[in-house]
C-alpha cells in the first residue's frame, strides 16, 4: 500500500490546475532539494548558478524551474532522459520515447514520463541505490547511441546539470505535462528500482557501454601521445563535453568524437540547415538523390525509413505512401542523368588507389567450378595455411584473414582472377590500406602456390592475382570433408572487437563440435590468456555462451545489429568514404594536364563519394555491395 504524500506536497486544491499539480514530485526527482530559475540570456534560454539557493517548496515557481540532478557529493539516484526537439523531429522524439520505455521495461526498470509543450519527452528513472556521476552519465551516453533525440548533457555536467520537471513553467507557455498517472507516479518514485534492475539494464547496453570504453580509451591515449614529456594526462571521466552551438543540420562531433555529416544528420533526425534546403521536399530530395547514387532499391529506401533513417520518413509526416515513388523516380532519373566519370580517361599510373573493377576472371569459370575451388581451398587452407601461419605471432593473424578475405571475395563474385586495390582489401579487413600492400606479398611468398601474382598493376587497375589449387594439395583436398557454413573476412563487428574474437568466433562456428577452451587453444593457437578475455567479452555481448563446459553460438545474437551497436558499421562506412576520397584526390592530380581548372564539386562529390551501404537481408547481397563499394 502506498504511503501518503507528506502534508508539504499534499494533493492539490481543485482550483489549481491538473499541469501544475505534478510539481509535488519535484523533491523526489531533484538530487538537491533546490532548484533553479530560467531566463533569457541573449538569445539562449538559460538556467544560471543563483547566488542564493532557491529551495524546492509547495508553491510552484512562476519562471521555468529545473532541479540539479546531482547530489553535493555527485551522486545520482533519478536517471533523467531528456528526449529533445531540438535534437530531432517530434517523430522521432516520439519514436524515441517508446524505444527507450521499451528497453527500460526489459530491463525491470520503472519510469515516470512527462512532455513538454515543444513536443519533448522526458523519462525519470529512480533508483534505491545511488550511483556515481561517472557511471550514471556512462549509461545515459549508452542510451544516447540507441536513440538519436536524446540529450546526454544533463549528466555530463556535475556541478550544474539540471532538467526541468513535470509542473514546472515552460519557456514557451504552458507546463511540463505528466504523463503517467500522479499516484503512480508518486509510488514509483518513493517504491525507485532496485540495483538489480539496474545490472539488467547494463547488460542489455553492453554493446553501447564496450563501444564508449573504446572510444574513452582511444582519447586517452591520443592524449597521451599529444601531452609533452613528462606531462601527466589526466581526464576527469565526468567532465562535461563543451560544444559549440550550432545550427540543425550543421556537421557535429557526437558522442564518439566523430564528425557527423549534415545529410547524414538529415536522414536521421529530420533537423536540416534552412540555409542550404528551403522545405522537408529539398531536404527529402538530397537524402533520396543520395541513396539513388548509392544504388539502393525502393524497398531499400523504405527499409532505411523504417530503420536507422528514420529521420527521412519525418520529412514526409504521413505524406510518404502517395509522394516516396514520386521523388525516388526523380531521384533516379537525376543520378542516371549524371556522367558516370568527373574525370574522363586517366593516364597509365600505378597506385594502390585503384577502385575495385570486379572483370570476372579465369576463361569462363562456371559457378560450380569456383564453388568447389573454394571449398578445396578452405580444406587446405585450415590443414596446411593455418599452421603455417601461427608461428608468425601478430602477422600471422593478419595473414590468416587476408586469405579468407581473398577465398570471400572468390565466392562472392564467382572468380578465381582478383584484380582489386589493398583500399578494397583494407575495407573488407578494418585495416589500413598500407598494412594490405606489406601483407600482400607476405602472403603471396607463404602460400606455396596457391595465391601468385600474374600481371603488375597498370593505371587504375590494381596487381592481378590468380588463386589457384597446386597439384601437391589436390588430393589432400579431396581426402578431407567440406566444413559447414561460409569462409568470411573481417565481419563488420570484429572490426571493434579484434582479429583474435574474430578467428575465436569463426573456430567455434565451424567447428565440426561445440569445442572446450581447450580444443579452441589448440585449433587457433592463441594463447589462454588471450583467448578467455575475448571469450568473456564475446559471452558479455550475448554473441556465445558456454554450456556444460562447451561453447556454443548464440543463434538470437544477430551480429549485424550488434555491429550496429558497437559503431562497426559506421566505420566501415566512414573508411569506404575516406578512400573514394583519395582516389578522387588523386585521379584529379591525374587529369591536372587535361582539365586544368578543376570545380570543388568534381574533386568530391558528396552525393556519391560518401557512399552508404543499402540495408539488406540477403548475405550474399550484401557481400557483393561491400566489394563494389570498397
Amino acid at each position: 500500500m502506498l504511503e501518503a504524500p507528506p502534508a508539504l506536497y499534499a494533493a492539490p486544491r481543485r482550483t489549481d490546475s491538473a499541469s501544475r499539480s505534478a510539481w509535488v514530485l519535484a523533491p523526489l526527482i531533484a538530487g538537491q532539494p533546490v532548484y533553479r530559475a530560467g531566463r533569457w540570456i541573449g538569445e539562449r534560454f538559460q538556467y544560471p548558478r543563483p547566488r542564493t539557493p532557491l529551495r524546492i517548496t509547495g508553491t510552484v515557481p512562476k519562471a521555468p524551474a529545473a532541479v540539479l540532478i546531482h547530489d553535493v557529493d555527485g551522486t545520482v539516484r533519478t536517471l533523467c532522459l531528456d528526449l529533445d526537439t531540438s535534437k530531432a523531429r517530434k517523430a522521432i522524439v516520439d519514436q524515441d520515447a517508446v524505444r527507450l520505455a521499451g528497453i527500460l521495461r526489459t530491463a525491470g526498470l520503472s519510469y515516470v514520463e512527462d512532455s513538454s509543450p515543444s513536443g519533448g519527452r522526458h523519462l525519470y528513472v529512480p533508483l534505491q541505490e545511488p550511483i556515481s556521476a561517472a557511471e550514471a552519465r556512462q549509461l545515459v551516453e549508452a542510451l544516447t547511441l540507441r536513440a538519436p533525440s536524446l540529450d546526454p548533457s544533463p549528466h555530463q555536467n556535475v556541478t550544474d546539470g539540471c532538467i526541468r520537471v513535470p509542473g514546472s513553467a515552460h519557456k514557451s507557455g504552458g507546463y511540463q505535462i505528466l504523463v503517467t498517472p500522479l499516484a503512480e507516479a508518486y509510488g514509483i518514485l518513493t517504491r525507485r528500482n532496485p540495483a538489480m534492475a539496474l545490472a539488467a539494464l547494463r547488460k542489455a547496453l553492453a554493446p553501447e557501454l564496450y563501444r564508449l570504453e573504446q572510444k574513452k580509451r582511444r582519447t586517452q591515449a591520443r592524449t597521451v601521445a599529444s601531452a609533452p614529456a613528462g606531462t601527466p594526462a589526466l581526464q576527469d571521466p565526468a567532465a562535461p563535453d563543451t560544444e559549440p552551438a550550432r545550427r540543425p543540420g550543421e556537421s557535429a562531433r557526437g558522442l564518439l568524437g566523430r564528425s557527423e555529416s549534415p545529410l547524414r544528420i538529415v536522414a536521421r533526425t529530420g533537423l536540416y540547415d534552412t540555409a542550404k534546403y528551403a522545405s522537408d521536399s529539398e531536404a527529402r530530395m538530397a537524402v533520396l538523390n543520395h541513396f539513388a547514387a548509392c544504388q539502393w532499391t525502393a524497398d531499400q529506401v523504405r527499409a532505411g525509413m523504417n530503420g536507422s533513417y528514420a529521420g527521412l520518413a519525418s520529412l514526409y509526416s504521413d505524406k510518404a505512401e502517395r509522394l516516396l515513388p514520386l521523388e525516388w523516380a526523380k531521384a533516379q532519373a537525376w543520378t542516371a542523368a549524371k556522367p558516370a566519370s568527373r574525370h574522363g580517361k586517366k593516364p597509365a599510373h600505378n597506385y594502390n588507389t585503384s577502385p575495385t573493377q570486379l572483370t570476372g576472371g579465369s576463361p569462363n569459370p562456371s559457378q560450380h567450378a569456383i564453388h568447389q575451388l573454394v571449398n578445396d581451398l578452405e580444406n587446405v587452407l585450415y590443414a596446411v595455411l593455418d599452421p603455417r601461419f601461427k608461428t608468425l605471432g601478430r602477422a600471422g593473424i593478419s595473414l590468416r584473414f587476408l586469405i579468407r578475405a581473398v577465398l570471400a571475395y572468390m565466392r562472392t563474385n564467382q572468380t578465381n582472377m582478383l584484380d582489386i586495390g589493398c583500399r578494397s582489401f583494407a575495407v573488407a579487413l578494418g585495416k589500413d590500406h598500407v598494412t594490405i600492400a606489406r601483407l600482400l606479398p607476405a602472403l603471396e611468398a607463404a602460400s606455396a602456390g596457391i595465391f601468385t601474382r600474374v600481371e603488375r598493376g597498370r593505371g587504375r587497375n590494381a596487381d592481378t592475382y590468380l588463386v589457384q589449387l597446386p597439384a601437391e594439395f589436390e588430393q589432400l583436398a579431396r581426402d578431407l570433408t567440406w566444413r559447414k557454413g561460409k569462409i568470411h573476412a573481417i565481419r563488420p563487428v570484429f572490426r571493434v572487437l579484434g582479429d583474435v574474437a574474430a578467428l575465436t568466433y569463426e573456430a567455434i562456428e565451424r567447428g565440426r563440435h561445440s569445442p572446450t577452451t581447450t580444443d579452441l587453444i589448440h585449433t587457433t593457437g592463441l594463447s589462454r590468456r588471450a583467448l578467455i578475455n575475448h571469450l568473456a567479452r564475446m559471452e558479455n555481448l550475448q554473441m556465445i555462451r558456454r554450456d556444460r563446459g562447451r561453447w556454443i553460438i548464440l543463434t538470437t545474437t544477430g551480429l549485424d545489429d550488434l555491429a550496429n551497436r558497437l559503431g562497426a558499421t559506421e566505420d566501415r562506412q566512414e573508411q569506404i568514404t575516406r578512400y573514394r576520397k583519395q582516389r578522387a584526390a588523386w585521379h584529379a592530380w591525374l587529369d591536372r594536364h587535361l582539365l586544368p581548372q578543376l570545380e570543388e564539386h568534381e574533386l568530391y562529390d558528396q552525393d556519391i563519394d560518401e557512399y552508404w551501404l543499402p540495408p539488406t537481408e540477403d548475405e550474399h547481397e550484401r557481400q557483393h555491395s561491400l566489394w563494389h563499394a570498397a
